[in-house]
């Protein structure tokens, strides 16, 4: 379609702040291929309420909530006249995606932008600043368009015990059986029949560690697979890297349960990256994941409002597909390593189980102690707090929320929580070394791997669960003692553990007989105040 008019509009959502703590080193390589992924509208919008918790297969899902090809197809064009070519063995209608490549000139010209070069911790990376821009007729087709900034938009929660100050006393350390016992998670089951997906932005996995350290463990290794997205690769490198993500990831969910197949989604650290990762999961009916685990993120300040959107309409579809997803809740206290009180995304999704972090004591099936982790400076503290883009759930009134520090948002983080702290630390193997980590990165795949027990005896995927749990609140161990900075915890839901920690079978139970969402299941970005019901108080005063 030839634009008529010539007119170009500005995309919503699009503006990119320049790079904090960044060097703008100059133009970036006018000739340099580069690709961006244009996240395409739905046929029609998807608001979960409306299924009243029915999973929908990938076949309806297709012919009711995927791109039309029509967009598709008018977008082709918009292509081919601006010099870009489709990559279509990497487009997709479900995935709403559809991938771009070409020079940086001929996208700057596409989209209206200049690109630039920058430089942070010794990394280049091409970005830009100010709002994306379209042909007129092509705006309402494009929900986002993503790549064309590809700072490392994201962090993996774990926090390594060496990273406590050395006097750090009362340490411990489990292997992840033992934590599980612990929060008395069933062994009559384990996860066989279901796939646990894991997003990695970096980093990699050695098939000898995994083999040793089942072997130490008396398990069978799971089936462990790595799937490449957008050319991210099983790269390890060594402990102190990803690494370390990546091995406490597999091992904790792996040996949770080990019935389970554990697809490892490998992808590269930007906006674009992340996305791509949890929409090829999400739709990947080759390994079929039935819940994914989120270990990375960064505080919502740090993400553009069309990413914010994009990921989130991402869980949105994961939930309508019958995907559970967890992610952790971040490991720098209420200020999510920023100035002020913030939360990190993608844990303050209103569509994901954001995970965050206590300290943990105990022996066999008993818990001596709980607690809210927070280790101090140095050894990090959960993450949660109240997000500013995301409004409050309907899921979370009258629940004590505190009210958003801006005219917009209200969900609060985290939902739940599980043993985090590295003094009370998982023991894991990486590139041939025994280390004891912590950190929310934990608590995500500790929570997937319950999820994958529960669909097995269940017999059914759990999907979109916060609505079942915050209806079932005595499946939890209410945390009442600590805080993450800002936050204290208290009776009931708290911006320090949510809800609790899990008691497992109690929380299977409760997901036999899930609850629907009750309000309206499409939260979105940039909405109205939505206050938070009834405030306790939370702020250490």
């Amino acid at each position: 379609m030839i634009n008529p008019s010539g007119k170009r509009v500005v995309l919503p959502r699009s503006l990119i702040k320049a790079p904090a703590n960044a060097a703008d080193t100059g133009e970036f390589a006018p000739q340099q291929i580069i690709s961006v992924s244009v996240i395409v509208r739905r046929k029609k919008p998807l608001d979960l309420k409306a299924l009243g918790g029915r999973h929908l297969s990938h076949e309806e899902f297709l012919e009711n909530y995927a791109a039309d090809p029509a967009d598709f197809e008018a977008l082709r064009q918009f292509a081919h006249q601006h010099n870009l070519s489709v990559d279509e063995n990497a487009s997709s209608l479900a995935r709403r995606t559809m991938v771009m490549r070409g020079t940086a000139q001929a996208m700057s010209e596409a989209f209206g932008v200049k690109l630039r070069c920058f430089e942070r911790d010794g990394k280049t990376f091409h970005g830009f600043t100010g709002e994306i821009s379209v042909p007129e007729e092509h705006a309402v087709r494009i929900e986002a368009v993503l790549g064309l900034d590809a700072r490392p938009i994201a962090k993996p929660h774990i926090r390594r015990r060496g990273q406590i100050a050395p006097h750090a006393a009362g340490t411990t350390s489990f292997n992840p059986p033992q934590v599980a016992a612990l929060y008395d998670f069933p062994t009559s089951v384990n996860g066989s029949g279901q796939t646990i997906g894991i997003i990695e932005l970096g980093g990699g996995y050695n098939s000898s560690d995994i083999s040793k350290y089942f072997s130490g463990l008396g398990i069978t290794a799971p089936t462990v697979v790595s799937v490449s997205v957008d050319g991210g690769t099983n790269t390890p490198s060594n402990p102190d890297g990803a690494d370390g993500e990546v091995a406490l990831d597999i091992q904790v969910a792996g040996s949770i349960a080990p019935g389970a197949k554990i697809a490892v989604y490998f992808t590269t650290n930007t906006d674009a990256g992340f996305l791509d990762a949890i929409t090829t999961a999400v739709h990947d009916t080759a390994n079929n994941p039935s819940v994914i685990s989120i270990s990375w993120g960064g505080p919502e300040s740090s993400w553009s409002q069309s990413s914010l959107t994009a990921i989130d309409n991402a869980c949105q579809s994961a939930g309508a597909l019958g995907v559970t997803i967890t992610v952790a809740a971040g490991d720098s206290g209420s200020s999510d390593g920023g100035s002020g009180n913030n939360v990190d995304f993608p844990a303050s999704s209103p569509h994901v189980l954001a995970c965050g972090g206590t300290k943990l004591e105990g022996s066999g099936s008993r818990i001596s102690s709980e607690t809210v982790w927070n280790d101090g400076a140095q050894g990090g503290a959960t993450g949660g707090g109240v997000s500013v883009s995301f409004d409050l759930p309907s899921w979370q009134q009258n629940i004590g929320v505190p009210a958003a520090s801006s005219s917009s948002g209200g969900r609060g983080v985290p939902d739940v929580a599980g043993d985090a702290s590295p003094t009370t630390g998982y023991n894991i193997y990486v590139d041939g070394q025994s280390e004891v980590v912590g950190g929310t990165s934990a608590v995500a795949p500790l929570w997937a791997a319950l999820i994958a027990l529960a669909n097995q005896q269940n017999g059914k995927a759990a999907g979109f669960v916060n609505p079942t749990l915050y209806a079932n609140t005595k499946a939890f161990h209410d945390i009442t003692q600590g805080s993450n900075g800002s936050f204290s915890a208290g009776p009931g839901w708290d911006a320090c553990t949510g809800l609790g920690s899990p008691i497992g079978s109690s929380v299977i139970s409760a997901l036999a007989s899930p609850v629907s969402d009750t309000g309206n299941g499409s939260s979105g970005t940039g909405g109205e105040s939505s206050g938070g019901g009834k405030k306790k108080k939370h702020h250490d005063e």
